[in-house]
């Protein structure tokens, strides 16, 4: 079968509507995004905690109690999702992993759609402010290792 944009954007189609069936809003937004994002068009503010944080990820907190600790950890938490050694919820359900693999097959997709975009991605500046994403997220989670470090040290 030849892959033509017609046929990606016939896989997204058919994406879009099984996962409009799901609550997965979240992925199809993301998804049918992803063009305009590639275009730097459209793109996510980095979070102005992340942004601070890059500034001094290891700066030694003002307030070093073990409610102040616990209380930077939960804010950067809330940016940046749970830690690695965060307990797992429940096994997802057949229809929740049906879900996740239907929003992976729209991204494919929309990311199929979009001839020469790793050119685009470059020429647009996309590719740059991902990598501006990925260094803030990678401070936020430095710094989050760090401030459960201390917590540790002080038995909090």
């Amino acid at each position: 079968m030849t892959h033509t944009p017609a046929s990606h954007l016939a896989v997204a189609a058919l994406a879009l509507a099984l996962a409009g069936c799901s609550s997965t809003g979240q992925q199809v937004g993301q998804a049918a995004t992803t063009p305009l994002r590639d275009l730097n068009l459209v793109n996510a503010p980095i979070p102005e905690l992340l942004q601070a944080t890059q500034k001094a990820p290891y700066a030694m907190p003002g307030d070093r109690s073990c409610p102040a600790l616990a209380a930077a950890v939960a804010e950067l938490d809330a940016v940046l999702g749970p830690d690695l050694d965060a307990p797992k919820g429940d096994k997802p359900s057949l229809g929740d992993r049906g879900q996740a693999e239907a929003g992976k097959a729209l991204q494919r997709a929309a990311e199929g759609a979009v001839p020469f975009r790793g050119w685009i991605r470059k020429l647009s500046g996309a590719e740059r402010y991902s990598r501006q994403v990925e260094a803030a997220i990678q401070a936020g989670e430095a710094r989050r290792a760090y401030l459960r470090g201390i917590a540790t040290g002080q038995s909090c």
